[in-house]
Formats: C-alpha cells, sequence, structure tokens
C-alpha cells in the first residue's frame, strides 16, 4: 500500500510549437487551468508555468520538508527555511532533458553550527523522495545558517 497517490492531467490541444495546455489535478485544485506552452518551457514564461517549474515547485517543497523532519529530530529544529530549487532542462544527445536541480537553502536554526546543520543538510538529501526521482540529474544544494536576529512580532 502506497503513502499517497496525487493525480495531476494535462490537456494538450494542437501542435508543441503553437499549441497549449491545461493542468488539472483531483486535490484542492490549486494547479486547476494552469496553462502551460512550449515557449513558456523554452522562452519566457510570460504568466505560464512549465514541466520544470513544476519540478523544481516539487523539489523544494520536498527538500523543505525533509531538512525540517531531520532538524527536529536532531533536536534543533527551525524556526525558517528557505529553499529554492532551480531545475535545468538541456539537451542531451539533441533530447530536452532534465539535468539539473539546485536547491538553495537559507535555514534559521538556534543551537547549530555550520558543520551540524551541513551534516543534517546532507541526511535530508538522502531522504526526499524527489531528490531520488531525479536520480541522475545532478543535484547540487548550497545551504546556509540565518545568523540575523529573529524578527519580534508585535502582539
Amino acid at each position: 500500500m502506497s503513502i499517497a497517490d496525487r493525480t495531476a492531467r494535462t490537456t494538450w490541444v494542437g501542435p508543441l510549437a503553437s499549441g497549449e495546455g491545461k493542468l488539472s489535478q483531483g486535490s484542492r485544485g490549486a494547479l486547476d487551468g494552469l496553462p502551460l506552452t512550449w515557449a513558456s518551457r523554452t522562452e519566457q514564461p510570460g504568466g505560464k508555468t512549465s514541466p520544470e517549474e513544476l519540478a523544481a515547485a516539487a523539489h523544494s517543497s520536498c527538500f523543505s520538508m525533509a531538512l525540517a523532519l531531520k532538524l527536529g529530530e536532531n533536536d534543533t529544529p527551525p524556526e525558517r527555511l528557505d529553499v529554492t530549487a532551480t531545475v535545468t532542462l538541456d539537451a542531451v544527445d539533441g533530447v530536452p532533458t532534465i539535468t539539473a536541480s539546485r536547491l538553495q537553502v537559507r535555514a534559521r536554526v538556534v543551537g547549530l553550527d555550520e558543520e551540524a546543520f551541513a551534516a543534517v543538510v546532507g541526511e535530508a538529501a538522502g531522504l526526499c523522495p524527489v531528490s531520488r526521482l531525479f536520480a541522475g540529474a545532478t543535484i547540487s544544494v548550497d545551504a546556509e545558517l540565518d545568523e540575523s536576529e529573529p524578527v519580534r512580532h508585535a502582539g
């Protein structure tokens, strides 16, 4: 039995260069109606999305969850994690291929030095299912602790 199954559907109309697609999904509709085109994938997005942007969203959210889990298991839960993923589409032997996902992490974690943080980041990298999905692609993580003063909220 699986932990979860999620479904998304794309309806594409027309040829690749001039056609367009729309996403829909079975959950709460966050992706419903998102437009995508070949131009939004390979040129300027123009308010549309692409499979690579969706893969980047999946990777950044997955990695942030894996890192939050590992930091919690280390008894140093994060105050804040900012994770950005940049997914690269490149031609490999003339075929468009996702070749890399670069993760940039900025974390506010109390009671953790850079060396211990790097070790926990490494554990999270091996835990994230989307990282494992990208097996064969180059995945890099640039992670740093945010040492600035925490934001105080009036209240």
